[in-house]
């Protein structure tokens, strides 16, 4: 039996984010550069955002390049963003097919301006569809984000826009850049390592993670399929017991 016909479609996740890691490895596992990696990888991006339209997946977030990652080699990081502004041109057109709108979030005035124009121009085009929302963090942190956001929120009460008073989890998320999109329900890493590395670090409080040995181009829809059925085998409390959970199911 297929991991897709077992999903039940009333308890799908919202939100899925994903740390895809793993393309320099397979690279090397194949004799290759790591950009050769990275250039498979866009493989499995194209398939989990099909299968995230096809099981009714609203948001889905990749971690596609960190802020961490540009103390890389320049010729990887030169190709990483060639391959970025090749691969928005060469999917812009099924985006909008598939009703994908295209999101990002980090320091994106970071990236060479031809990423900036690239990533404006589709966010542009797929602004209106309403199916999946594909969030990029590019040149991303959860570390940059929040001190960002303390920033803004010391500067707003200095100018008397705001008072320490009302500081609370709704408005610390309100400063944050996924202020427009829910939590994930469900981060999945691939590669083998178990760390979400600065990645959604405020997000990911109540989220399910789920590591798999997957190496990132090898990552298809059945491992995303088997993913979604894992997490919802799983129990989500929310700090409450499993009998409180079992009243709740009753009343």
């Amino acid at each position: 039996m297929s991991y897709k016909s077992q999903i039940l479609s009333d308890k799908v996740p919202q939100h899925v984010a994903i740390i895809m890691d793993g393309n320099g490895r397979w690279a090397k596992q194949q004799g290759e550069v790591r950009i050769f990696g990275h250039t498979n990888g866009v493989d499995s991006v194209r398939s989990v955002i099909t299968a995230s339209g096809e099981i009714g997946v609203k948001y889905l977030t990749l971690y596609a390049f960190s802020t961490e990652n540009w103390s890389r080699p320049k010729e990887e990081i030169d190709g990483l963003m060639n391959l970025l502004v090749q691969s928005i041109t060469d999917e812009l057109e099924e985006m909008n097919e598939k009703g994908v709108r295209l999101q990002t979030i980090g320091n994106i005035k970071n990236l060479p301006d031809s990423c900036q124009k690239a990533l404006k121009e589709a966010i542009e085009s797929t602004k209106d569809n309403k199916k999946l929302t594909l969030i990029l963090a590019l040149s991303y942190s959860s570390r940059w984000e929040i001190t960002n956001a303390i920033s803004k929120m010391a500067k707003n009460i200095e100018d008397n826009k705001l008072s320490s008073d009302e500081i609370n989890e709704q408005l610390i998320s309100s400063y944050l850049s996924t202020a427009n999109f829910p939590d994930p329900e469900l981060l999945i890493r691939t590669s083998g390592e178990s760390r979400i590395s600065n990645f959604l670090m405020w997000q990911l409080a109540y989220t399910e993670l789920l590591f798999t040995d997957t190496l990132w181009p090898d990552f298809d829809k059945e491992c995303y399929y088997k993913a979604i059925v894992d997490f919802q085998r799983r129990e989500r409390r929310f700090g409450k017991t499993t009998e409180q959970l079992d009243d709740n199911e009753i009343n």
